[in-house]
């Protein structure tokens, strides 16, 4: 892959178009299609009618909710851009794209109140390590001085904020801009290409200010630049763009770029910075740690199952070329031949020839290989570059088939809808008996079962899952358990003393026996345990019974009409009559939560806890995120059903949470009683 120019590499570049729900992520990649020539007329997301969120959720809620791809040739060479979600609830799937893309665009809106919104997003390129550029869209109806702005914003990102651009106002409307780079006065044009102009005589002096600052960040990576301008010696203009690229390149700084994406405006400076200053597929692959093999590699990034070609896997072609029919290997070493290479726009497939090193295509009928994993011609288990881990759930449905004929339909399609979308998990729950559904929210959720309606043509119910409320015994009782009956032929008889007994939280169930003098035979002993703890699955609240100690201390036989089943059921016996007189109480989960939220807001964090029974037990800066903290408390996970939703209201749509088991706790009063109405009811 050759490098032309002020370290421009040519070959196929991947770019992806990350950003806060809301920036105009979509927006830019329709203008950018419309002004390259990829399609005929700038589509509006408002009219249902762009390339990317071409999906019916999509269109239906206004947002991305899924990956879209498209690509456009820009001076003789092929840029794919992978447009990412920026809602929280659909941001996990950047985890699987951006590390094999060569840059990302950061879309935001130059507005103060986007930092923690910003910082989520800019946090997973510096921690994957990949060059990101930064476009402050909708600049056309900005309010205040951009480098107001861009100071308000700095906290967001760990590399500096470099403005590479400045407004040209008129009458309080950006107009046009002056590159800095370049030192040159552009006007926009709607839907067309900015016009250079004259440097405007008020903006010489704001000009160099902005200038300077830019160099002077620069600088902070460059002795030589920094002489220079210690010594007021202007450096020429070459040594600034190489500076620029390899500051860039090694994500030492982020570049800010101005524009207006639903005007059309901004888009050819942005296209020319990624032209030069965007590394190759091979830097790529090196910044991943592949390995020069010869050996064709390439990293998986979603997946598709559509409805007529079967399942696409999109991936990057990391080194090599990738043909119809190549043999691919994957994580476990399970060998798949490519049936069919794909270009996509937006999710549409075209069969395309051979992909080369750098091309993002779709490959057909890749049935074990999964999203965010490597692929390789090489025989056997392919080292992965990438562990993309599905971020914990927060927000969980019980579900169902709503017709009986289609639980087996229900269970397949659900297993496509996690296998595009990994953050999505459906657990069988023994203690409650039901699916849950769990994601990363409602909204989350909601498009998942759009999706498995029109897709599949499953319709399920969903209602809150249940908890997994356990009981107890409080009082220590003895207890006869008999089981005498008598028909034709052998009758049955059992014949049992159990002692009943409460023990410390956390026990679990003990069983022993005390038998002496053969009163109830040894065979007989493992079938009154197992009458016992068959009735302790379901106590006298209707719930399964934990830390009690049931001790078998007495009995009498039959020898003709004694059997294995007459003392199971005995034991059952003397359990369902004994366990009521033990004065049976109800426990509820305790979770230990961790909650992650703006600082901003942690007066309120800590106020919902509270409202919802929570003990808070302390909070603490977030490691490595300036300005969020961290929240522990211990909360009753009944109280955690809704709380995302809560939570998300309370921090502008960035908090989250995670937990896990922590113990069990009596739940007594109206709480408890309410809870007991829904067992009897159901």
């Amino acid at each position: 892959m050759a490098e032309n120019g002020a370290g421009r590499v040519a070959g196929p570049r991947a770019i992806a178009l990350v950003g806060p729900y809301l920036s105009g992520k979509t927006t830019l990649l329709e203008a950018l299609l419309a002004r390259f020539g990829v399609v005929s007329r700038q589509g509006r997301v408002s009219e249902g009618n762009t390339v990317g969120d071409s999906s019916p959720e999509a269109r239906g809620h206004g947002m991305s909710t899924e990956v879209n791809v498209a690509s456009l040739e820009f001076l003789g060479d092929r840029y794919t851009f992978v447009d990412c979600p920026g809602s929280i609830e659909f941001l996990h799937e950047l985890d699987a794209v951006v590390p094999a893309v060569d840059a990302a665009v950061v879309v935001c809106e130059p507005d103060p109140k986007k930092v923690p919104a910003l910082q989520l997003v800019l946090k997973k390129l510096e921690d994957m390590g990949v060059p990101r550029f930064v476009f402050f869209n909708k600049i056309d109806s900005v309010d205040g001085q951009i480098r107001d702005i861009l100071s308000a914003l700095q906290p967001a990102s760990g590399a500096p904020l470099v403005l590479r651009q400045i407004p040209i106002w008129e009458n309080g409307i950006a107009t046009g801009f002056v590159d800095l780079a370049l030192e040159r006065a552009f006007i926009y044009r709607e839907h067309a290409e900015s016009e250079v102009v004259e440097m405007p005589a008020g903006m010489v002096d704001s000009k160099g200010e902005a200038r300077f600052q830019m160099l002077e960040q620069l600088a902070d990576y460059d002795d030589k630049l920094l002489e220079q301008l210690l010594e007021d010696m202007e450096p020429p203009r070459d040594v600034v763009f190489d500076d620029l690229v390899k500051d860039v390149r090694e994500g030492l700084i982020c570049p800010v770029f101005l524009g207006a994406a639903e005007n059309g405006n901004g888009l050819l400076r942005l296209m020319k910075a990624l032209r030069h200053e965007t590394a190759s597929s091979a830097e790529t692959a090196r910044r991943l740690g592949l390995a020069e093999t010869g050996d064709t590699t390439a990293q998986v990034m979603k997946t598709f199952h559509t409805s007529h070609g079967g399942k696409l896997s999109l991936a990057r072609v990391l080194s090599g070329t990738i043909k119809d029919g190549t043999v691919l290997y994957g994580a476990g070493g399970e060998d798949e031949r490519v049936a069919g290479v794909f270009q996509l726009l937006g999710q549409e497939p075209t069969k395309t020839g051979d992909a080369p090193a750098g091309s993002c295509v779709a490959l057909g009928r890749m049935e074990s290989v999964r999203t965010g994993e490597t692929i390789s011609t090489a025989k056997g288990e392919t080292a992965q570059l990438v562990d993309v881990t599905p971020p914990p759930p927060v927000y969980g449905l019980a579900i169902a088939a709503a017709e009986k004929k289609d639980d087996v339909k229900l269970t397949a399609a659900l297993a496509k809808i996690i296998e595009e979308d990994p953050s999505i998990s459906l657990e069988h729950s023994q203690d409650t008996h039901e699916m849950v559904l769990w994601g990363q929210g409602e909204m989350h959720l909601r498009v998942a079962l759009e999706r498995l309606m029109r897709k599949y043509g499953v319709t399920a119910s969903t209602e809150p899952r249940r908890i997994p409320y356990k009981e107890t015994i409080r009082k220590s009782i003895t207890q006869r358990g008999r089981h005498k009956k008598q028909s034709g032929g052998h009758g049955q008889f059992g014949d049992v003393v159990l002692d009943i007994k409460p023990l410390p939280r956390g026990s679990g169930i003990e069983f022993h026996d005390t038998i002496s003098g053969g009163v109830v035979p040894k065979q007989y002993i493992p079938s009154v345990e197992a009458g016992v703890r068959d009735f302790l699955t379901t106590g006298p609240l209707g719930f399964t019974v934990v830390d009690v100690s049931v001790t078998l201390t007495d009995g009498s036989y039959h020898t003709v009409d004694s059997s294995d089943m007459a003392f199971r059921t005995a034991g059952r016996i003397g359990m369902s009559e004994g366990m009521p007189q033990c004065q049976p109480v109800l426990l509820e989960p305790i979770v230990e939560v961790e909650i992650a939220v703006p600082s901003e807001a942690t007066p309120r964090v800590n106020a919902i806890v509270s409202s919802r029974r929570g003990q808070i037990l302390g909070f603490d800066a977030r490691p490595c995120w300036p300005g969020w903290d961290v929240v522990k408390a211990n909360m009753p996970e009944s109280e955690l059903q809704d709380l995302i939703i809560e939570l998300r209201s309370a921090t502008a749509g960035v908090g989250t949470f995670s937990y896990r088991f922590d113990h069990l706790a009596e739940l007594t009063g109206r709480l408890a009683e309410t809870v007991l109405e829904v067992v009897r009811a159901a």
